[in-house]
């Protein structure tokens, strides 16, 4: 199993982490806003053993090299894909996203149909208006760049046990790599420019969220969307709206989990979305097989 290294993606320096046999299925892990590949660290072992897994710092999170656009979900999918390009990753893959990633694993669909075979969305953005008060604070005009000019140990401590119903999870470790992160000098233009494209101060904007479903609903792939019943970042009554948005879609609500159900209750989560890829990959038949180039 392979460390994280680094890509030069389209002139970018790209984060990435790979494990498993490069010949097995593929599965791309997408994280949330201001996150990173670790936050799939505990998935590792327990999906690699039949996949491919394939994981990134987005641009301008992490430790990724910003993208020179304005950050969108576009962008964010489309450096994605020239990521997989530069991997020599081009088989259909199993996209699982986390909060803005399952949002960016929906673009990817509506940007290259032919790169998804299927989605697993973990308490995925673009369900509904609601979402935790910090973040609706960035999308203040001035209020947001003062917040985003140093993080404390503090502010660290506060946003990770936000992620949880167990404030244990928010290890030391942890709050270390979440202030490592918000070191890094392009961080705040990039969570000011995302959370400002898709969010006002009361909340998710409409527009966007109905265009992608739309745009989703016309690319039918299968499909397994999960929540944390206490999760205090998208609440999980989103998921009776993915329910009615995506009613092609596979739902599960983990009982006492918060945000970030790969992290809290990794057996529990691992063994659901397992139990997904089989199935799926049964449905489907032997997905294409290559070989690829691990980092």
């Amino acid at each position: 199993m392979s460390s994280p290294a680094f890509l030069s993606v389209d002139g970018r320096r790209t984060r990435v982490r790979t494990a498993g046999d490069p010949a097995n299925p593929p599965v791309l892990m997408l994280h949330g806003i201001g996150r990173s590949l670790e936050d799939w660290a505990p998935q590792y072992p327990r999906l690699a053993r039949g996949h491919r897994l394939i994981a990134l710092d987005l641009p301008g999170f992490g430790f990724s090299a910003r993208s020179p656009e304005r950050t969108t979900l576009k962008v964010l999918a489309g450096a994605v894909v020239e990521t997989l390009d530069a991997l020599g990753e081009q088989r259909p893959l199993f996209v699982l996203g986390n909060s803005l990633g399952g949002a960016v694993a929906q673009q990817l669909l509506v940007l290259d149909p032919a790169r998804v075979a299927g989605l697993v969305l973990v308490n995925s953005a673009g369900f509904g208006a609601e979402v935790a008060l910090p973040l609706r604070l960035l999308a203040v005009p001035g209020l947001g760049r003062i917040a985003t000019r140093r993080t404390t140990r503090a502010g660290a401590r506060m946003a990770e046990r936000m992620l949880f119903a167990d404030p244990g999870s928010a290890t030391r470790e942890r709050i270390e790599h979440a202030l490592a992160i918000a070191r890094r000098p392009d961080l705040g233009a990039v969570l000011l420019e995302t959370v400002r494209e898709l969010a006002t101060p009361r909340g998710t904007r409409p527009g966007w969220r109905a265009e992608l479903t739309a745009a989703v609903a016309g690319h039918p792939r299968p499909t397994l969307i999960v929540w944390g019943d206490r999760d205090r970042v998208l609440p999980a009554r989103h998921l009776d709206s993915a329910r009615h948005l995506l009613p092609h879609a596979e739902t599960h609500l983990f009982t006492g989990i918060g945000h970030m159900p790969q992290i809290e209750c990794p057996d529990e989560f691992a063994a659901r979305v397992l139990t997904f890829l089989t199935d799926t990959e049964r449905a489907l038949g032997s997905l294409p097989r290559n070989t690829a180039t691990t980092p």
